[in-house]
């Protein structure tokens, strides 16, 4: 392996499955409770079924699989500000951890069972 050093900029997007036909209920989720906008999908890659949701810098894309299992270790964790008010406003069923010192963060699941993690986003040192 070759010591080569990269520019990592930062994730484009998180892909998480749901079964086909879940198009809806994402919708729900995402943009009625997490407060996502649904962003349109190239036409080829739309007839797969599936939806992209968009929030700031944040991306989520939901596909379709036939085989769908809920991902309940693997999950994308997602900055927010004001966490505690998210979980409240939005009636998610959170479980909180206190397991990273220092770290505000929830685990709560979408409607297929996924795990997504929130945690409160902190101001950068000396900001």
């Amino acid at each position: 392996m070759g010591s080569a050093k990269f520019e990592w900029l930062g994730i484009d997007h998180v892909q998480v499955a749901i079964p086909v036909g879940g198009e809806d209920a994402a919708r729900a989720f995402y943009v009625d409770v997490l407060g996502m906008v649904e962003v349109p999908k190239p036409p080829v890659m739309a007839a797969r079924g599936g939806a992209w949701f968009r929030a700031g810098p944040i991306e989520i894309h939901v596909g379709a699989d036939p085989d769908f299992t809920p991902a309940r270790t693997a999950h994308p964790a997602l900055l927010v500000v004001d966490l505690h008010e998210v979980i409240e406003r939005a009636r998610l069923d959170a479980r909180w951890s206190d397991e990273i010192e220092g770290s505000v963060r929830c685990h709560v699941d979408d409607p297929f069972g996924n795990r997504i993690e929130l945690i409160e986003s902190r101001p950068v040192d000396g900001a």
